[in-house]
């Protein structure tokens, strides 16, 4: 085994090992990284990362897929063969080396969001990715009666973390107990045969989305509180959707009904 050639120092960045890998399928996989001690986050937040090009870093924003208190700093990135960044990335291995960038930054975050009773974390593919951290922050079980994550794919081999999703996070340290009654996992899938089919507008229009949730079988403005992140079109179509009702938009400075992250929509 050769050893991985060193990462020119950056004073933007830290440089991190790669700790682990998992190939979800072909064109999905995630990586956690080493942790530097000072690196402090919110549930939800994005953050740079990448490798060197030969001249310079190049870096991408990554949402941060794991809990605030673990170890370990976790990605989930989709494989783009020409892509100039995960074209190389999707071959990492442990003990490889990865730029990380050193101020965490977003607006998927709960201090973005009005007090509510149930929050509805919808999601398209890697969109999943702030969500698995935001499901498990003790302080979102503090701020809301139930958790609900909404997760839109192709193809069932696309659902990431649904075993752990399932399970309702139960192997969990900090808030397995807790999301064992509260928290809800709603997955579905677009063009494969699976229990839940359709896009997540269909789900909202046909009640499937808040089966087994309390509550009426609709959306709130006053109550239900909403984060949404994946594609463009989802975002843009659920966005207007909910203006209609009467659910504002959030941001760090005023807080809203629901949030989007703006870094990641065109």
């Amino acid at each position: 085994m050769t050893t991985p050639t060193p990462l020119p120092e950056s004073a933007a960045l830290t440089i991190e090992t790669v700790e682990r890998v998992h190939h979800w399928n072909e064109h999905l996989f995630s990586f956690a990284l080493s942790r530097p001690a000072s690196f402090r986050f919110r549930s939800g937040e994005f953050i740079m990362l990448g490798l060197h090009d030969g001249k310079k870093p190049l870096l991408r924003a990554y949402s941060i897929a794991s809990p605030s208190y673990d170890e370990h700093i976790e990605f989930l990135s989709i494989k783009v063969e020409d892509g100039p960044l995960t074209s190389r990335l999707q071959k990492i291995v442990p003990g490889d080396q990865v730029y990380l960038g050193k101020k965490p930054v977003g607006t998927l975050v709960a201090d973005a969001l009005l007090p509510g009773k149930r929050l509805f974390l919808l999601s398209t593919g890697t969109g999943l990715a702030p969500f698995m951290s935001v499901a498990r922050d003790p302080d979102i079980y503090d701020r809301f009666d139930e958790v609900i994550i909404v997760h839109s794919v192709r193809r069932v081999n696309d659902l990431a973390y649904r075993e752990m999703l399932e399970s309702r996070l139960a192997d969990d340290p900090l808030v397995g107990e807790e999301a064992a009654t509260r928290f809800h996992y709603v997955p579905t899938v677009t063009r494969e045969p699976f229990h839940t089919s359709g896009r997540i507008d269909a789900l909202i229009e046909d009640g499937t989305l808040f089966k087994g949730v309390s509550g009426p079988a609709k959306f709130d403005p006053f109550h239900d509180r909403i984060m949404m992140c994946g594609s463009n079109a989802m975002i843009h179509d659920m966005g207007k959707r909910f203006e209609a009702m009467g659910f504002d938009e959030g941001s760090n400075a005023q807080p809203g009904a629901y949030v989007i992250e703006k870094a990641f929509v065109g």
